[in-house]
């Protein structure tokens, strides 16, 4: 009999991550009602990222947003959120999916507008260097070895 772990589990034992956010203030407010469980961190997957999302009413998925280095999916399991993109709102249903390509300048997130919750998959890799932009507030970001350095666009820090 084998001592090694199974590699599968169910996605709502993974405990959500304790610090859901590392956005500064006022950014930080804009997401509260997210809610995720990492789960490609829960099988110590190094190359790409799994969460298992939740929006509670009223919540969005993060400030609106593009990649430079990053491709990020999202695959809706339940509720009906509200996709928004440079090319406008699309509300989406269970079973659809989006996909965001690195460098696109495409920017997006999810809100949920809706009287119930909403439940994603998303992915994204963990390309060095990443750098995110954020056309319609002042703040930039530069990811290092998976730790967020946020400032205003100007550089200057938030605090």
């Amino acid at each position: 009999m084998s001592n090694q772990k199974s590699p599968a589990r169910r996605a709502l034992d993974v405990i959500p991550h304790a610090k859901q956010t590392s956005y500064p203030e006022p950014f930080a407010s804009l997401v509260r009602g997210r809610e995720k469980r990492r789960l490609g961190d829960a099988f110590g997957l190094s190359n790409f990222g799994v969460n298992l999302t939740r929006l509670k009413p009223g919540a969005i998925s993060s400030v609106r947003h593009n990649h430079s280095k990053q491709d990020e999916f999202v695959y809706i399991l339940e509720g009906s959120p509200t996709l928004v993109t440079d090319a406008g709102p699309t509300e989406l249903q269970p079973g659809m999916c989006a996909g965001f390509k690195a460098g696109s300048g495409d920017s997006h997130h999810l809100k949920n507008e809706t009287a119930a919750d909403v439940w994603y998959i998303e992915v994204g890799d963990r390309s060095a260097g990443d750098q995110a932009s954020y056309p319609d507030d002042d703040l930039a970001v530069v990811v290092t070895d998976g730790v967020h350095v946020f400032t205003r666009k100007d550089g200057s820090s938030h605090e």
